[in-house]
């Protein structure tokens, strides 16, 4: 209707304006008659056109309109018919549904009423058991865990006992190639020297020299060095007495020098005092340089060298400190190198683990956690603080280089001849051992054996079983190691024994 609205518009249109355009040209322009007339023909010809086009496709259009309306129909007719259907497929489904709930829920109530008299039966049977067996349910229970933990309990042990001496074959192989390894190619004196602390006079003229007039000289002497000296206590020899090694040293050289001059005053012994401090200063540097420098680490603090080079002067149950350091040093640098370790920081650590033993006599406290807090204090890596601070066990160790470091030292130590124990000591770490195993209850008696490396427990068979006899050994193993200081290791054997003895009459 719109279209056919536009298409009188542009008729009326087009026929005003042809008409105004008639008027016109028949009030201007007369001699244009013919001309005006052939173009109102025009006009009206293709007026006529437009609205014969125009109407075409109107009907066309409406044509058009007419089959979408009635496509329109036929898609709703169709999605109709499908919603329906669906609708009835979906009432089809909840039917089911409905008859397989029902059915569930009947076979629910009769699988509870199955249960039911399977459980009434069962009571019955288990009443049934228990008249004849004369036994309740707890104590069948209790009864078969017993039997099945005690079966469990020997395999156990024979599991445990088998295991642990894999365990112990594999690693004391192991171990004993490296260890053994490491002291095949460490060469070193099994004892080391004693630091000198007594003189030989070379007459008795000397003894009244050192001594001087009213003992000037001597109390000089002994006021310069801080060292006693005593040269009436051992006919032709001059004893050197002090705490402090380095002081000892000053005094040996500064009285030997002035042995050798011959002119013995209170002058000549501040100046030979002052250059024996020199020479021992330069000793101790050079002693510090040349362990370094042998181990080949690199890289240490002077004050560091410094203190090292005083352990030249220092024994410990007659072995010479720093010779021990340095051997311990080579040995553990095979023995990382062997296992994968850090090498360098295992050397570094093993060559300076015992510094702290050369100022023990001024600082208050362990010469492991002394050592320790010297090498953190001039900057040392935290690894090789570790290791220094473990190698007593005064803290866990918890890296393999605390762990070489740890070991090396027992093996210099216990090697034999390296350390000179008195009679009483040993007698004492003996008694400790026996005491140490005899505080543990269960126990008989204890022996150790074998200069104290075996300590051999024999325990009552009837409080301690064979599970408990694995645990006893472990237990006094950590005892001994966290209350004890020795070289090597300790063995702890414990020993189990039942007798069975009946007489036939």
């Amino acid at each position: 209707m719109n279209i056919l609205f536009i298409i009188l518009a542009l008729v009326v249109g087009v026929a005003l304006g042809v008409g105004g355009l008639y008027a016109y040209n028949k009030k201007n322009e007369t001699s244009g008659q013919d001309k005006a007339n052939d173009l109102v023909r025009k006009a009206k010809n293709e007026a006529s056109d437009i609205i014969l086009k125009a109407k075409t496709s109107a009907a066309d259009l409406a044509a058009k309109t007419q089959q979408e309306e009635a496509e329109r129909r036929r898609e709703w007719k169709n999605t109709e018919s499908r919603l329906t259907e669906r609708e009835n497929n979906l009432d089809n489904k909840l039917d089911q549904l409905e008859k397989k709930t029902e059915r569930l829920t009947r076979e629910e109530r009769e699988l509870d009423e199955l249960k039911s008299e399977v459980k009434d039966i069962r009571n019955r049977q288990q009443e049934k058991l228990e008249k004849i067996a004369g036994l309740t349910k707890e104590n069948a229970r209790d009864k078969l865990m017993q039997m099945t933990e005690r079966d469990i309990r020997e395999d156990l042990v024979g599991l445990i006992a088998k295991e642990q001496k894999e365990m112990k074959h594999d690693i004391d192989e192991t171990a004993q190639a490296i260890l053994l390894t490491a002291m095949e190619r460490m060469s070193s004196e099994v004892t080391a020297d004693r630091t000198v602390t007594a003189l030989k006079l070379p007459d008795d003229d000397m003894k009244g020299r050192i001594i001087g007039k009213e003992g000037r000289n001597i109390q000089a002497l002994q006021r310069a060095t801080g060292v006693d000296i005593m040269v009436d206590d051992t006919p032709g020899m001059v004893v050197l007495s002090s705490f402090d090694p380095i002081r000892r040293q000053v005094a040996r050289y500064a009285l030997e020098r002035l042995m050798k001059d011959g002119r013995i005053n209170p002058a000549s012994i501040e100046e030979a005092v002052a250059k024996a401090e020199r020479e021992i200063e330069k000793e101790v540097m050079r002693a510090g340089e040349d362990a370094a420098r042998e181990v080949g680490v690199v890289g240490i603090p002077r004050e560091l060298l410094h203190l090292l080079g005083e352990l030249k002067f220092r024994t410990s149950y007659g072995q010479n400190v720093l010779l021990h350091s340095v051997e311990m040093a080579h040995i553990a640098g095979m023995i990382a190198e062997e296992i994968g370790a850090n090498k360098r920081v295992t050397k570094t650590a093993t060559l300076l683990h015992d510094i702290g033993k050369a100022v023990t006599h001024k600082i208050e406290g362990k010469h492991a956690e002394i050592g320790a807090e010297l090498a953190k204090k001039y900057g040392m890596p935290d690894d090789v603080v570790h290791a220094m601070a473990a190698h007593h066990n005064d803290i866990e160790p918890t890296t393999p280089e605390a762990i070489i470091v740890k070991i090396v030292d027992s093996l210099s130590a216990a090697r034999p001849g390296a350390r000179n124990i008195s009679a009483e000591n040993f007698a004492e770490r003996m008694r400790d051992l026996e005491n140490i195993a005899t505080g543990f209850p269960g126990i008989d008696k204890a022996y150790a054996i074998s200069a104290g490396r075996e300590i051999r427990v024999i325990v009552e068979p009837k409080q301690i079983d064979d599970l408990s006899a694995l645990k006893l050994a472990r237990d006094i193993a950590n005892k001994i190691e966290a209350t004890m200081s020795y070289p090597g290791i300790i063995k702890v054997n414990v020993i189990r024994e039942t007798r069975a003895v009946e007489y036939a009459k």
